[in-house]
């Protein structure tokens, strides 16, 4: 019987997988948003910068800011559950990440938005859970919150268009 791998390569496997998907889209790191990882789970923290202000009179995130960063959310995670399979399939040792050729990131079909509240100057987080994935398609919804997690300020539905698979 073959041992497991020690915890520490395991979580170096994921962590690099996660910072590949990242840094391959630099709109992401103009925006500074990070993931924070914890086993499969994703979850998106967008700190607080005077440059995602949209209306500094109350003051407010920007509306689009906050589209972009739940379909940031919403494309990670879905890019996340794809490599996912790979990273912890049976060759799970043998896994590597091109640093020439990034993973190919879903395309967005449509995305719905709903402003439930004022996004504050402050940190904002999201968490994306994936309704359906297939082949060709895929449905996910995406919810942000600020200090409470049950007090949401926005919450989004899109449509993705899945990049075929290699292999």
């Amino acid at each position: 019987m073959k041992r497991p791998e020690p915890v520490q390569i395991v979580k170096q496997r994921r962590d690099a997988a996660l910072q590949s998907l990242v840094l391959g889209v630099p709109y992401i790191r103009f925006l500074g948003i990070e993931f924070d990882r914890r086993g499969d789970e994703l979850t998106a923290v967008l700190p607080y910068a005077d440059k995602l202000i949209g209306n500094p009179m109350l003051p407010a995130l920007h509306g689009g800011v906050t589209a972009a960063f739940l379909e940031t959310t919403a494309i990670i995670e879905l890019s996340w559950a794809m490599l996912w399979e790979d990273m912890e399939g049976a060759q799970s040792a043998d896994f590597q990440i091109d640093t020439k050729r990034k993973p190919r990131m879903p395309k967005t079909i449509d995305l719905t938005v709903d402003y439930l509240r004022t996004g504050l100057p402050r940190d904002a987080y999201a968490r994306a859970r994936v309704n359906r994935s297939g082949r060709r398609y895929a449905s996910v919804h995406v919810e942000a919150w600020q200090d409470n997690r049950t007090r949401l300020f926005a919450q989004a539905t899109g449509h993705f268009l899945m990049p075929a698979r290699d292999g």
